[in-house]
């Protein structure tokens, strides 16, 4: 349905039609573009480019599927002045996002039984589920949402859920500004008041594995990165608090006649200027914040099971970064050759700095951001480097996308022992709902290895190490 034409490698341009304000740019090799189907999520990069204020190109990466309005995989910049925000362009689980942290261990002490012991108490102490909510972390009030609004993570660590250094190796550190808690529905405060330090459901999870292989030694050494060593992975987000603050924003922007010009009513944006964008920036911002404390209240757990069960004391498991993927930030890029800043949509993409951006800091100032793209739970996934590339506004991929739905792929599955199989793979599974494994097994998604090779191609981010997964809880 679409022409694409190659600009550069692993780069193609969807030309301008109709309607389009710029053209559409695609990350992807021809075999990936060639192993699913891809006019529908391409017609939702056409969608895109329809968007007032929208700069240079309305953008897919190689884990392109469908969403909600954008496609999962999708990064469009706007012009602050002329430009509108689009919660789709967002997404529901705002700030939804990946934490990696290293542990001083090898394999060989979480196998066998170790390992189980281990993934029960993890089991225990981090809830995973539809709606579950913390059973010992007290319930969120007024005062502490006006907390996570001023202080992002940090309001987690003051309340002794890790280390102020851990606030240095977040994306933002921990915090994004103009969160206001008044912008909120007590709807939300209430959906959330109970979930920080829980996974959810879908295709999140904690996952524990092995370093097994290095691609940029010199990049690894500085990350204090080392073949054979233990990793842990963290994949949740703003859980039901930041579902509601979506659902509130686009029932508002409907009501008002926000999607009347678009060509797709999911897309209904309101200019970033005006009081309803400015209100919807302040209750995402507020999402995005209780999301960097959900991830952080969840490592908090995670270390003190590594401490109950393999004696391992919480300091020792060192936070290398955490990533959002589903968020508009403002940002400085250049364009045309002259800094301008935009309000950069990513959703199912993740920011890739390279070195030398101001927001980062010195240990990854000298390197570029680390780029953290888990893959499925049975073959791998990838740690990465920025490499700040402004064809995408230094964006990258955010995982390595979805081959097939979860009702076929469940479909796939039934009547068989997942869980068997998943063993036989040399992975470990523990879960809430089977089903949500059977929605969530590889043959689900694309090809990790395949999907940070095009990045790499494009230049988007550089390869540094490849992760094997070996404990898994999902949601």
């Amino acid at each position: 349905m679409f022409k694409l034409k190659k600009i550069a490698p692993a780069t193609y341009l969807m030309e301008k039609e109709a309607g389009m304000l710029v053209p559409g740019l695609v990350i992807a090799t021809e075999e990936i573009m060639t192993e699913m189907d891809f006019d529908r999520p391409l017609e939702q990069v056409r969608n895109v480019a329809f968007l007032p204020g929208i700069v240079r190109y309305s953008i897919a990466m190689p884990d392109i599927h469908w969403g909600y309005g954008f496609p999962i995989g999708g990064v469009a910049a706007m012009d602050p002045e002329t430009g509108v925000i689009s919660p789709g362009g967002v997404g529901y689980d705002i700030n939804c996002g990946v934490r990696l942290a290293l542990v001083p261990e090898t394999l060989s002490c979480i196998e066998g039984p170790h390992g189980d012991k281990l993934l029960k108490r993890i089991f225990e102490l981090v809830p995973s589920g539809v709606g579950r909510g913390h059973k010992t972390i007290r319930g969120l009030s007024q005062r502490d949402y006006q907390e996570i609004a001023s202080k992002g993570a940090r309001f987690a660590i003051e309340q002794g859920h890790g280390f102020p250094e851990d606030i240095e190796h977040i994306e933002s550190n921990g915090f994004i500004e103009d969160a206001d808690i008044a912008a909120v529905s007590e709807r939300a405060k209430e959906m959330g008041k109970n979930q920080l330090g829980t996974i959810g459901s879908g295709n999140h999870f904690v996952e524990i594995g092995e370093v097994e292989e290095i691609y940029r030694p010199e990049i690894a050494q500085a990350w204090g990165v080392e073949k054979g060593q233990l990793y842990l992975l963290i994949h949740s987000g703003s859980r039901g608090f930041g579902h509601q603050v979506c659902q509130d924003t686009l029932q508002d922007f409907m009501r008002k006649g926000y999607a009347k010009t678009l060509p797709d009513p999911q897309l209904v944006s309101a200019p970033i200027q005006s009081q309803d964008g400015q209100d919807y920036f302040r209750a995402m911002a507020m999402a995005a914040n209780f999301a960097f404390n959900n991830r952080q209240t969840i490592l908090y757990e995670v270390r003190n099971a590594f401490q109950d069960v393999l004696g391992i004391a919480p300091e020792k498991i060192r936070l290398l970064y955490d990533v959002c993927h589903n968020i508009a930030k403002f940002e400085t890029h250049e364009v045309e050759g002259q800094n301008r800043r935009l309000c950069v949509h990513r959703k199912g993409a993740t920011r890739a700095f390279g070195p030398g951006a101001e927001e980062l800091n010195p240990i990854f100032k000298k390197t570029g951001q680390p780029v953290l793209v888990p893959g499925d739970m049975g073959r791998a996934s990838h740690l990465m480097v920025g490499m700040a590339n402004p064809i995408t506004f230094s964006s990258s991929c955010h995982g390595a996308g979805r081959a097939q739905s979860r009702v076929k792929c469940a479909r796939s599955w039934k009547g068989r022992d997942i869980f068997d199989y998943m063993e036989k793979q040399g992975v470990t599974v523990m879960a809430t709902s089977g089903r949500t494994v059977a929605e969530e097994m590889p043959d689900a998604y694309k090809d990790v290895d395949k999907v940070v090779d095009a990045v790499e191609t494009a230049k988007l981010a550089g390869k540094v190490a490849r992760l094997k997964p070996r404990l898994v809880i999902k949601g």
